[in-house]
């Protein structure tokens, strides 16, 4: 017999998790009506960050579903889980950055709906946690350049992000490290994986 550890706080937090700096949270409440539910997903008098939006997106990722790991350059994404059930994690690669080396991981959803303000430079990956399709929106501050596409990418299982996702469905062990999953609307893109080190200081 073992007794569990404690694995949250008393906000309901995940137990020893720091936010990476320049990374916002904002968890809403849904609003129950007569005709159904009401859910805020975006609001500037939040004063999550000071960025426009110029685009907003949504990506459906399949049941266990999982993006490849992603950052950007000078984009700040606003990620909102608006069905289904999410894991957000993030991994800050900026060496002037106080939290350098940190990891967040948000579980987030319908049940529990929240924003997630992720600023240039923090890499980060969702995996779909329902055993249905998951929707995640994404309100950014700068629009997707078809031409020079400010996306920088890698593997989910890159030895360079200490997190491992353990549920990969559907991946062979020969097929790892071939390619990256992309959560982005406008295509699937290989590319910039020997730049990213050099572009964002990935150490």
């Amino acid at each position: 017999m073992s007794r569990d550890l404690q694995g949250i706080t008393r906000d309901w937090q995940l137990l020893g998790q720091s936010l990476i700096d320049g990374v916002a949270l904002k968890e809403v409440a849904n609003v129950m009506s007569g005709y159904g539910v009401l859910t805020e997903i975006y609001r500037s008098d939040w004063g999550l960050d000071a960025m426009p939006v110029t685009q907003v997106f949504q990506s459906s990722l399949n049941p266990g579903g999982i993006s490849g790991w992603h950052a950007h350059g000078e984009t700040t994404d606003r990620l909102f889980v608006s069905t289904g059930t999410m894991r957000i994690v993030l991994y800050d690669s900026r060496r002037s950055s106080p939290t350098y080396k940190g990891v967040n991981e948000f579980r987030l959803g319908v049940q529990r709906p929240a924003l997630v303000v992720i600023p240039p430079g923090v890499w980060h990956a969702v995996e779909n946690t329902c055993a249905t399709p998951s929707l995640l929106l994404n309100a950014v501050d700068v629009a997707y350049r078809y031409e020079s596409p400010d996306h920088f990418r890698l593997p989910i299982d890159t030895p360079h992000i200490p997190y491992r996702f353990q549920n990969r469905p559907g991946r062979r062990p020969a097929d790892r490290g071939r390619g990256v999953e992309d959560d982005s609307p406008h295509g699937r893109t290989g590319r910039g994986v020997h730049a990213l080190g050099e572009a964002l200081r990935l150490g």
